[in-house]
């Protein structure tokens, strides 16, 4: 099987890159600190003044960090690829591969291209994404832009445009009246495009004053797509400074040469994400491939458009009417090179962004069923996990954030629950600051129906410009089973509650200005039919709903950074999880399965209750924290009594307008069966809840009999909560255990295995199961698909 190994550009530096790779190469170190005349090591760890994302120090920082990564994968025994290329500035990594030049002339040369191109005229660049060259060079052409040039060919969806900064500007309206997305790239300069001529003939001076070697492994030019000769090395790295990346038709030669694996050495996996799409591009080339038109003349075989693959031919003499095994060879060659792995499946910027190995999360589930140990196990191995701090005290909260921050590095991602709290906005923004205050940066937003000023808060808080680029420190993931919540968190925040926040001093003017310019949530999960709270969505209904209006909104406000669509909501096996990655989901998140792990944080005996309960063991109740507007939840049916009790209370509830108004017999049902207690016991206790958190419901109450009669049926849903975590077998009837169907799929699927049993199922496992088995299978139904 050939291999090629590809070297990520500017673009995917982060902080911290290189850290475990510094100890291993210490010669390597001390050369580049000398050449560079600062400390390499600081630059990527510590990120002083923010100089990674400056271009002259960018790009040292990669090229160094990408080469100890190259040394590092070959002393672990990977062996030398049979191709290597880069994109951009990873081009010089894959020339040193090759042995082209030592680390140090690699270095030198990178060091001066960074200053140069650092200097470079202002332009500006922009990112067009699922549109062909033919149209974009259409909307150009139209709107007279004869300064904006094609930089980058990266994949089939995104192509990456370069030129003056007035123009790309200005190109923003043209591009949403024809209805493509264009996103303008925070940059200084007109990077690839002829605005860089200036500096090209210096830096060929510069090129001229070292000996280069002929490449001892192929390396395909950004330039030509096609291997670098001895001839054309300093003539190619000169030209590539002016000239487009031709980095999609660079994989499609190496695809038909025979290269199966692609290995993404550096930082960053955004090559390898660009990879598979364009590998998912072949689709149709491959099916036209594979049922060919009539041949008149067989020599003149059809070829895939615009790529340089061509084979040897037969004579023609040997080459009979109608033969097509060439075809069906070159056929099977390409989608032999088709692979998926984890790693592979969603969005490369969603991995990046939060610092994780997979576009995968576990959710937040509520009362800390969603636990410190759940949050803990997933950073520990590279995952995202979620507190559920629903239902907790801010004590309770702040406990259990000192405990995470003991145990995880302050690389390690995690995030926590924000619920909105229908009737205590407060609480709400209590939480949001007390997140802030424990660095919290991420959480996950759940049953909001409309923004709210803990929201923005929270999003906006340290939001900054730093040096022509917006650093926004926190991220929301935004739950929405309704177009129109998912549409308020993909608008920039309601001038209402941005006036009230400056207003009272928790937001600086510079944070509402910066705050107007991008969505409350970058990130949207779209949330099909789940466990808790839930509209019974379908995620084959509401997914492309969801993209089909981020689409709509990318263009309406013309965000800089792309809003990122993600799915919830029954997963709970490979196949649904694959399903949704096909759909073109960037991230999934698993939420019951969880529940039933060693980590859980809920009781035993609900775990040996979830542990064999299969798809139609669930059904939906009223939701105790919206009991008043008649919001349900999604939750275990078999073994118990709750749904069935909860949906009687509120069916009573609506049909009276006290307690005293429902008949005899029914009350006295209510209190043997249901509460066990009598409802002036339940009062009692109600009202020592409220008097110690919020006495003015209580006040309410004394006013009005309903929503008496509402805290007291309230009580009870309260109540079988804590039984279900005290875990009681013998009050099991009355368990409120928030459940969706996918725990059932899950059930169903390790049925026979060793994760049958809870006790073996531990979140960070089921996670790896589940994304190497999606990975395998959007494989397999790939290549069935490709053929038919």
């Amino acid at each position: 099987m050939l291999k090629a190994v590809i070297f990520p550009g500017q673009g995917s530096q982060q902080r911290g890159m290189g850290e475990t790779l510094f100890p291993l190469f210490p010669e390597l170190i001390q050369q580049a600190n000398t050449i560079l005349n600062y400390s390499i090591e600081e630059i990527c760890l510590e990120n002083p003044k923010n100089l990674l994302h400056s271009t002259e120090y960018t790009q040292p920082a990669l090229y160094v960090v990408n080469a100890l990564s190259y040394y590092h994968y070959l002393q672990q025994g990977a062996g030398k690829p049979d191709y290597v290329a880069g994109h951009s500035l990873g081009e010089y990594n894959a020339l040193l591969a090759a042995e082209v030049f030592d680390f140090q002339t690699g270095l030198t040369l990178v060091k001066k291209r960074g200053s140069l191109m650092s200097q470079a005229p202002k332009g500006g660049m922009a990112a067009v994404l699922e549109a062909s060259k033919e149209q974009i060079q259409q909307v150009l052409e139209k709107g007279g832009f004869s300064c904006i040039e094609f930089a980058n060919f990266n994949a089939p969806s995104q192509i990456v445009l370069s030129g003056d900064r007035a123009q790309i500007i200005e190109a923003a309206h043209s591009f949403q009246e024809a209805k493509i997305t264009y996103i303008p790239l925070n940059v200084s300069g007109a990077f690839h495009s002829n605005l860089m001529q200036g500096l090209q003939s210096e830096f060929t001076q510069f090129l001229r004053g070292f000996l280069f070697q002929s490449p001892k492994i192929p390396v395909i030019s950004n330039l030509s797509a096609k291997p670098y000769s001895f001839e054309v090395i300093m003539e190619n790295l000169s030209k590539q400074l002016v000239s487009s990346v031709q980095w999609q038709d660079s994989v499609f030669y190496m695809m038909c040469a025979g290269v199966e694996a692609f290995e993404e050495i550096g930082p960053s996996d955004t090559l390898t994400k660009l990879v598979s799409q364009i590998q998912l591009s072949l689709k149709d080339q491959v099916r036209a491939l594979a049922h060919p038109p009539h041949l008149t003349t067989p020599e003149k075989k059809k070829e895939i458009p615009s790529q340089e693959c061509k084979k040897e031919r037969q004579p023609a003499s040997q080459v009979k009417e109608k033969q097509t095994p060439p075809l069906q060879s070159e056929l099977k060659q390409v989608i032999s090179s088709i692979k998926v792995s984890p790693e592979s499946l969603g969005n490369a910027s969603f991995r990046k962004d939060h610092g994780i190995r997979y576009a995968y999360a576990s959710g937040s589930m509520y009362k800390g069923i969603g636990s410190k140990e759940i949050v803990i196990r997933m950073a520990k191995a590279g995952l995202l996990g979620f507190l559920g701090t629903a239902g907790m005290s801010l004590q309770e909260i702040e406990k259990n954030l000192k405990v995470i921050q003991s145990e995880l590095t302050s690389r390690q991602a995690y995030g926590c629950n924000l619920l909105h709290y229908f009737n205590n906005p407060e609480f709400e923004l209590q939480k949001a600051e007390l997140f802030l205050k424990y660095g919290v940066t991420v959480v996950e937003a759940s049953a909001f129906i409309q923004m709210t000023p803990a929201l923005v808060f929270f999003r906006l808080k340290g939001i900054q410009e730093k040096e022509g680029s917006l650093v926004i420190p926190n991220s929301i993931l935004a739950k929405a089973s309704r177009p129109e919540v998912a549409e308020a968190f993909m608008s920039p925040p309601p001038e209402k509650i941005l006036s009230r926040l400056l207003q009272e001093g928790k937001l600086t003017q510079e944070e509402v200005n910066l705050g107007k310019t991008i969505p409350v949530a970058h990130d949207i999960t779209v949330e099909a039919d789940s466990a808790g709270h839930t509209d019974g969505a379908t995620a084959y209904a509401l997914f492309p709903a969801i993209v089909s209006l981020k689409k709509e909104m990318m263009r309406k406000y013309s965000y800089q950074k792309e809003i990122r669509v993600g799915a919830a909501g029954g997963l709970g096996t490979p196949e649904s999880i694959a399903a949704s990655f096909f759909m073109g989901a960037d991230y999934v998140i698993t939420g019951s399965i969880n529940q039933c792990s060693v980590e859980s944080g809920t009781s035993d005996q609900v775990k040996e209750m979830l542990q064999s309960i299969n798809v139609q063991d669930t059904t939906y109740a009223p939701a105790g924290d919206m009991f008043e507007i008649g919001a349900r939840v999604q939750v275990l049916r078999r073994e118990v009594f709750f749904p069935a009790r909860a949906n009687k209370l509120y069916e009573i509830y609506q049909q009276h307008s006290s307690w005293e108004e429902i008949d005899t017999k029914m009350k006295k049902q209510i209190e043997k069966r249901y509460f066990q207690k009598t409802v002036e016991q339940v009062w009692e206790e109600t009202k020592a809840y409220y008097q110690s958190t919020r006495p003015e419901e209580i006040e309410k109450a004394e006013k009005s009999p309903k929503h008496k009669m509402a805290l007291v049926f309230k009580w009870y849903f309260a109540h079988s909560s804590r039984l279900a975590f005290e875990g009681n077998p013998a009050k099991k009837v009355d368990f409120q255990i928030h459940c969706g169907p996918a725990q059932g799929s899950f059930n169903q699927w390790v049925k026979g295995t060793e994760l049958e049993s809870w006790k073996n199922r531990h979140v960070d496992q089921m996670a790896e199961k589940l994304m190497q088995g999606a990975a395998e299978i959007f494989e397999q139904r790939l290549s069935r698909f490709l053929v038919k």
